[in-house]
């Protein structure tokens, strides 16, 4: 690799949570204070949430390394678990083998646990990582967990971690009252300009540069532009721009090299203030003789058998999500603020699911990622999506968005188009 051209010790931009590599932002400090209050205080329920790539897994790492002796954890990592499934779960990590009980045993083995912990002056702490992905079920259990106490205080500490969907999900009425257990809650966002400067200098001197300054100056303002100052985003783009260095044996990234980077990932410019990228310009990749708004497909949304809107598809990232930054706004509890997204090239148009909490179906099937074929339908929460392909060598007549006969096709998945003449 690149360690011995660049005189460092370790790869300086890994994506595993490495605590050594942490960067205490404001925020990041902050959070992990709300973490460590779990322990001061008896009655500890925190929800940490943040966007994708934002640290939220390095923090509770270099939390989980500095916890005192007294403290026993039970760390989740997997969340699509059924309710027993997610209790048998916790008891395994306290040291228990429960594949054999009923949730009845589950409960009582976990409960008497709990009460030996206490009598003997030990802590005990849930932390539940992926928290959004949980269901309602399984966040009642929690909630249940939450409560078991002595005559002073509670027994169990918990924190939440989750993306913003988790707070979607307790601020719902069927979760009212395990919003009201939470003590602390706190959303992480991405790093300011100054962050992601010291950010990525913190982790190269953690590497071992010894204050060598290994990026262009210049660099660091396009490497914000095109990562949004998303610590996994950063991670990912400076580790390219070192690769693409060393091919050319250079100990330093200059703008060449940055530019490199960002073709070779084919990445576009980061929305600023949401988790969202914006339309790129894909004008110098297309051929000769297609234009960059040349239109390649379109797409037909309806609800409750009416066809609500259409839109066209060029080249070019449409989001879609339930929030008013996405390019098309689905306003419905059962949309994720950034849903999916639509990535349309000259000769391809590909759906992918966002990390949604409902996901995507295709023909019944949920899917991460889906190349759209002309007629596909997508249900995406209580919406159906149908995808017309553009390039297709028929004749189409104009469809009206207002066409309730067209929307009632899409519902059942089958709609008739005009033959070909």
């Amino acid at each position: 690799m690149y360690l011995e051209l660049f005189k460092l010790h370790e790869l300086p931009f890994r994506l595993s949570p490495d605590p050594q590599f942490l960067y205490l932002s404001k925020q990041h400090a902050r959070a992990k204070a709300y973490m460590e209050s779990t322990i001061w205080f008896t009655d500890g329920f925190v929800v940490i949430t943040g966007e994708i790539g934002a640290g939220k897994t390095t923090l509770i790492e270099t939390f989980l390394r500095e916890l005192q002796s007294d403290v026993v954890v039970a760390q989740i990592n997997q969340t699509q678990l059924s309710p027993t499934a997610f209790l048998q779960t916790v008891l395994v990590q306290f040291g228990f083998s429960p594949f054999g009980m009923k949730k009845p045993e589950v409960l009582a083995t976990l409960n008497q646990f709990l009460a030996e912990q206490h009598s003997s002056g030990r802590k005990v702490l849930l932390i539940v990582d992926e928290a959004q992905n949980l269901t309602n079920r399984v966040l009642e259990e929690v909630r249940m967990l939450s409560g078991v106490e002595t005559t002073k205080e509670k027994v169990l500490r918990i924190i939440l971690a989750g993306q913003p969907e988790l707070n979607d999900k307790l601020n719902s009425q069927e979760l009212i009252q395990l919003s009201q257990r939470v003590r602390l809650r706190f959303h992480l966002t991405a790093l300011s300009k100054a962050e992601m400067n010291a950010y990525i200098d913190h982790r190269l001197e953690v590497a071992g540069s010894q204050g060598r300054r290994i990026f262009a100056e210049d660099t660091y303002a396009t490497i914000y532009k095109y990562t949004g100052g998303v610590p996994r985003l950063v991670n990912t783009l400076c580790d390219t721009c070192l690769m693409a260095a060393y091919g050319k044996d250079q100990d330093t990234v200059s703008m060449a090299e940055l530019d490199a980077a960002i073709r070779e990932l084919q990445w576009v410019e980061f929305a600023s203030g949401t988790n969202r990228m914006k339309i790129p310009n894909l004008e110098h990749t297309l051929p000769p003789h297609v234009e960059s708004h040349h239109v390649v497909g379109r797409i037909l949304l309806a609800s409750e058998g009416k066809t609500v809107v259409e839109r066209e598809l060029k080249p070019g990232r449409l989001v879609i999500g339930r929030t008013p930054d996405n390019d098309l706004q689905i306003d419905s509890k059962f949309i994720s603020r950034h849903h999916c997204q639509i990535v349309t090239q000259p000769d391809s148009c590909v759906i992918e699911d966002l990390n949604s909490t409902n996901g995507i179906f295709v023909k019944s099937k949920r899917v991460r990622r889906h190349n759209l074929n002309d007629g596909d339908v997508v249900l995406v929460g209580q919406h159906e999506m149908m995808y017309i392909d553009e390039r297709s060598p028929r004749v189409r007549n104009t469809l009206d968005p207002g066409d309730t006969g067209f929307a009632a096709g899409i519902v059942t998945g089958v709609v008739d188009m005009p033959k070909p003449s």
